[in-house]
C-alpha cells in the first residue's frame, strides 16, 4: 500500500517536471529572439548613413614623382581637407578656406530678377503648404472605419461661391485693390440627418 502511494506521488510529479523544463526551455528560446537575432540570421538590413559618406578628392599624377615626399603609412592625404573643413566650406562659402567670402549683397541682376518676378509670397505661405501637405497625406480608410464611421468623410478644402469670388475680383480691380484683398466666399454646407441616406 505504502509503495502505490509513492509510485502515485513519482508518477504525479513526473508531468509537472516535464512541464517546467518545457517551460524554462520555451523562456530561454524566447529571450534569444531579440533584435539581434534577426540580425544575425539575416532577416533585417541596416541602410547606410548617409552623412557618413564623405567625397575623396580626385588623385592626379605629379609631374615629376623625385620632388615627392616620401609617404607615411597610415597619414592623410595632403591635398584633402577634414570633414570639418568641407563641412565649413559647405556653409560659408569659400570664406571658410580662405578664400573670397560670398558677396553680402545681391547683384544688380539678382534684383531685377526678383522685380520682375512680381509680388512676393503670401505671409502664411508655410501654414498652407503644411495644410495642403497634410491633407495629401491622410492615409487610406481601413474596413473597421468604413464599418463605424459609414458615411463618407467631406472632402478636403473649402468649396468657394463661384459667382461671388468673381464678383470680389471684379470690385477688386475696379477699385484699384488686390486680388487677395477682401474675405473669400465659400459655400456652407448643408447639415444632414440622423437617418438622412440609410433610405
Amino acid at each position: 500500500m505504502r509503495q502505490r502511494s509513492l509510485f502515485r506521488a513519482a508518477g504525479g510529479a513526473r508531468p509537472a517536471a516535464a512541464a517546467l523544463v518545457l517551460a524554462a526551455g520555451l523562456a530561454s528560446g524566447l529571450a534569444g529572439c531579440g533584435p539581434d537575432t534577426a540580425r544575425t540570421l539575416g532577416f533585417t538590413r541596416d541602410a547606410p548613413d548617409e552623412f557618413a559618406v564623405t567625397t575623396r578628392a580626385p588623385l592626379s599624377m605629379p609631374p615629376d614623382m623625385t620632388v615627392l615626399p616620401p609617404p607615411r603609412p597610415g597619414a592623410g592625404r595632403p591635398q584633402e581637407a577634414s570633414v570639418r573643413e568641407q563641412a565649413e566650406a559647405a556653409l560659408l562659402g569659400g570664406a571658410a578656406l580662405g578664400g573670397p567670402a560670398a558677396p553680402a549683397r545681391p547683384t544688380t541682376g539678382e534684383l531685377a530678377l526678383v522685380s520682375q518676378a512680381g509680388p512676393g509670397a503670401p505671409p502664411d505661405i508655410r501654414r498652407r503648404v503644411d495644410e495642403e501637405s497634410l491633407r495629401l497625406e491622410q492615409p487610406e480608410r481601413s474596413f473597421v472605419d468604413r464599418l463605424m464611421f459609414w458615411r463618407a468623410p467631406p472632402a478636403p478644402g473649402t468649396p468657394v461661391d463661384p459667382q461671388r469670388e468673381a464678383q470680389r475680383l471684379r470690385e477688386n480691380a475696379a477699385l484699384g485693390r488686390a486680388p487677395t484683398e477682401g474675405e473669400t466666399p465659400i459655400i456652407q454646407p448643408r447639415r444632414r440627418g440622423l437617418l438622412e441616406g440609410l433610405f
